[in-house]
């Protein structure tokens, strides 16, 4: 039933990955020695606090005004920690810290001081403004939401109130279990739902057709927990594309046929976290099903 439509979801997809924001630059800290980049953009946290991202005036400048695709906050900051505290250290143009030249201490300093005033103190800013945590790198890259935010395997927690270190520990993002199904790298997870649906014989009594993109969510637990059709969520959106009986069906089918996997455990910042998983399949006449996600 569904096949007739797949050039409109085409379609869909299509401009939903124009829209997509674009993949940007991190700002970076300094930290015994090392400059790591670092995902939490502090500098502006400090602009929502003032109220002053709306406008985007930064230097007395529009920054979000032609700045690159890959920094649309139009500029990168330097963080630095000493004595236990956190302060911003440099603000400089994006990409400037890679492109074989060293930072203009000049500029920086500049425009420190237009934007921040009085609390530039020794050519730095005490980073009062912030309380929680930020999470640097220690291992490999385990997911990556396509635009800014990264999680590691291991990362080293850096908890600060108020600008002021309290403490200082290492986190583990992935647990790996023998007895569980290994699922560091995003893109092997769809592979192995297919092939446990795959064992399956979708031929049935009614004749319904399951041929369709499915969002399957991976719980907390490593467990399936949910199985939705992204492109059907409404009550009209069903009735009006599906016989109520056959989307019901498929939706079960395949709850029932992924119950018995279970996968190592994903965490985000040290908790464990769920995962969705895109999938695509085609049923054949015969019963058996093709792989159509896109990768």
């Amino acid at each position: 039933m569904k096949k007739i439509f797949f050039s409109l979801l085409a379609i869909i997809s299509f401009l939903q990955n124009v829209n997509a924001s674009s993949p940007q630059v991190p700002d970076h800290i300094i930290f015994k020695g090392d400059t790591i980049p670092v995902y939490n953009l502090l500098v502006e946290k400090y602009f929502d606090k003032l109220k002053k991202s709306d406008n985007g005036e930064l230097f007395g400048l529009k920054f979000r005004e032609g700045s690159a695709t890959f920094c649309w906050r139009g500029y990168q900051a330097i963080y630095e920690i000493s004595n236990d505290s956190l302060f911003v250290k440099h603000i400089i143009y994006c990409g400037e810290l890679f492109d074989g030249n060293k930072i203009d201490i000049q500029e920086s300093n500049k425009r420190l001081y237009e934007f921040f005033k009085d609390k530039v103190n020794n050519n730095k800013v005490f980073v009062d403004w912030y309380s929680g945590n930020l999470n640097l790198p220690k291992e490999n890259l385990l997911r990556w939401d396509g635009v800014f935010h990264k999680t590691f395997e291991k990362e080293l927690s850096i908890d600060i109130k108020n600008g002021v270190i309290t403490s200082v520990s290492e986190i583990e993002n992935y647990i790996d279990d023998s007895n569980r199904i290994n699922r560091k790298y995003r893109d092997t997870i769809s592979k192995v739902l297919f092939n446990e649906l795959y064992k399956l014989n979708w031929n049935n009594k009614k004749d319904f057709d399951c041929s369709e993109k499915y969002i399957i969510t991976i719980g907390k637990n490593g467990e399936v927990s949910e199985v939705i059709m992204p492109e059907y969520q409404t009550k009209e959106e069903i009735k009006e594309f599906w016989n109520r009986n056959e989307y019901n069906y498929c939706l079960k089918a395949i709850r029932k046929g992924l119950r018995k996997l279970k996968f190592d455990i994903l965490k985000m910042d040290g908790k464990p976290v769920e995962e969705k998983v895109y999938l695509e399949i085609w049923v054949e006449d015969d019963g058996k099903l093709e792989e159509w996600t896109e990768y």
